[in-house]
């Protein structure tokens, strides 16, 4: 039997234009609120300018590095951008991460690799920002197979 538990919101406030900001224990501790065992935790970021990634948590360049090569890639100011806000940018590379990730749960614990962490990524900031958490209980019942 499946089972939802509420949705959880959480906000982060962001301080620059850009960054990577890690939220794996704020999951983590939502978790922990609903005492999840064994499920699901969909993760999902509600703007267009931001966006949602799992990657190494280890070492901080590695986010320094993502972001350089984003801003290569993707820079801010092009002269066929068309959108008058001037974040024409922010929207495509959101687009890019995407906007939601699914993340698996085990004897109440996120199971990411040894290196892993999730991060809300800024691309339009500095502001305020929320993440959606929604857990799927995949076992109410307790069974530990």
């Amino acid at each position: 039997m499946v089972q939802g538990f509420r949705l959880q919101h959480e906000t982060i406030q962001t301080g620059g234009r850009k960054e990577m900001v890690e939220v794996t224990a704020r999951i983590q501790k939502a978790i922990d609120r609903q005492r999840l065992q064994s499920g699901m935790v969909i993760v999902y970021v509600a703007h267009t300018t931001a966006g949602i990634t799992i990657n190494e948590n280890a070492d901080p360049d590695v986010k320094t590095d993502i972001l350089a090569k984003l801003d290569a890639l993707i820079p801010q100011n092009e002269t066929y951008y068309q959108h008058d806000e001037g974040n024409s940018d922010a929207h495509l590379k959101a687009s890019f991460f995407g906007h939601s990730v699914t993340l698996l749960v085990e004897q109440g614990k996120l199971q990411l690799g040894r290196w892993q962490g999730v991060y809300l990524c800024e691309f339009d900031g500095p502001r305020e920002r929320k993440i959606l958490i929604k857990m799927i209980d995949l076992d109410p019942r307790g069974d530990t197979d």
